[in-house]
């Protein structure tokens, strides 16, 4: 009796001494912030944090790419994906909703711009059609290094698209501009020309979110 006594006493002032020096605070979980500022080709860009695709990207500091999605046509950086197994990915699908976006240091390479005017010329069909309202459309030659694709031009609002046509997969777009040090290449689906003016549209305010009112 006497040392079953000492036991549970001893168990008790055990007890007591772990409740006391127990902590009492409890780790917060830190969250992002809503943007984070990096530098490409010298230039300065202030990305939605949840905007970014790479991981290892998700940081300050200068980088030599960056790639970024947004939703469309919020603008919005995207939501955290939803599980999908085997049994619902035909009931949900998965629609391209997004614009996607990479900007890169070009290190002094032809400005898109440049590009347009001087190279594209040369592998191109001579006749264009009109695609939609104000938009213009003129298909590269066969053979040629951008073959099966197509060139969508407007001045009002100003867009140029270079646009694989829909095949197994549908086609997609990709827009280029130029913002100091950095190239910015926007890819789209094909399909959203329909409503070129609110792509382009799309774009110019992407490009002024992220550094600021076109020079």
């Amino acid at each position: 009796m006497p040392i079953l006594l000492a036991g549970v006493v001893t168990t008790l002032s055990i007890a007591a001494i772990i409740y006391l020096l127990w902590p009492t605070w409890r780790s917060e979980v830190t969250s992002l912030p809503d943007r984070t500022p990096v530098s490409v080709g010298a230039t300065l860009f202030n990305v939605p944090t949840m905007a970014f695709r790479v991981k290892m990207q998700k940081h300050s500091g200068p980088q030599e790419r960056v790639d970024l999605n947004f939703q469309y046509p919020s603008l919005a950086p995207p939501e955290r994906p939803k599980h999908v197994n085997a049994e619902t990915i035909e009931q949900t699908g998965q629609p391209i909703d997004r614009i996607f976006l990479s900007i890169a240091a070009h290190h002094d390479a032809l400005a898109p711009e440049l590009r347009l005017r001087t190279i594209y010329p040369r592998y191109l069909m001579p006749e264009a059609s009109a695609a939609s309202d104000g938009l213009t459309q003129q298909a590269f030659r066969d053979g040629s290094p951008y073959a099966n694709e197509d060139l969508f031009s407007a001045s009002a609002p100003e867009l140029s698209a270079r646009c694989t046509r829909d095949g197994a997969t549908p086609g997609m777009c990709l827009s280029e501009r130029r913002i100091d040090g950095a190239d910015l290449t926007f890819r789209f689906p094909r399909q959203w020309l329909a409503q070129w003016r609110e792509v382009a549209g799309a774009i110019d305010q992407l490009a002024k979110q992220l550094h600021g009112p076109r020079s």
